[in-house]
């Protein structure tokens, strides 16, 4: 894929990945660049149908493969219908989750073999992967009283269990440290504004020369 690049933010619930999304798109677009953000699971139609069977109703209506299929399913649309385009005007795309979270809520929090998601990806996707990834990290406990405090009915995965989001940390961290050339682990405890300098930061060294 030639033309523009690929940003995703990862962590787990209440990391404030959508509040940095925002900022870094404005920090972008002010700095001249053509940016688009998304998010998933959703950012096409097909895929944001998909989105309200995932996040809402009760924890244990699917099967942890079921809920892999689905997201790769609201993907697949997402990156034909929405990303790839965007990436071909020369655009920059800024997505709210993307392949990792499947990896971290499916595979680390679920316990479906990590093997069989990185092979659903490549089915659905081949190499298709962010040019750069953000890992907003905190405490499990802080991460879900700030997303309980949303009350925006999107909260299936926030009533899952304490150990299902240690675990979904675990993962997270894991991922990054297994591929430092693209992800960078960002303090989520930090105040907004320290974490968008860090987030500035790592985009400039990522891409030297292109953001001043």
């Amino acid at each position: 894929m030639t033309g523009g690049k690929f940003i995703t933010f990862e962590g787990g619930e209440g990391a404030g990945k959508s509040t940095q999304v925002r900022r870094l798109a404005t920090a972008m677009a002010a700095a001249g660049q053509p940016v688009l953000t998304t998010r998933e699971p959703g950012g096409a139609a097909g895929a944001e149908q998909i989105r309200s069977l995932l996040v809402s109703g009760a924890i244990d209506r699917w099967q942890p493969m079921s809920e892999a299929l689905l997201n790769y399913a609201a993907r697949a649309e997402h990156v034909a219908q929405t990303i790839e385009p965007a990436l071909r005007r020369g655009d920059w795309v800024v997505s709210d989750r993307f392949a990792d979270s499947t990896l971290a809520y499916q595979g680390y929090g679920h316990g479906l073999d990590p093997e069989k998601l990185k092979s659903l990806h490549h089915i659905t996707l081949g190499d298709f992967q962010p040019d750069l990834t953000y890992v907003l990290d905190l405490p499990v406990e802080e991460g879900l009283r700030r997303a309980m405090a949303r009350g925006d009915g999107e909260d299936r995965y926030e009533r899952m269990g304490i150990d299902f989001h240690n675990r979904l940390r675990d993962g997270f961290l894991e991922i990054a440290g297994a591929d430092p050339e693209r992800c960078v682990v960002i303090d989520g405890t930090a105040d907004m504004d320290t974490i968008q300098q860090s987030i500035w930061a790592a985009l400039q060294h990522k891409f030297p020369g292109r953001f001043q």
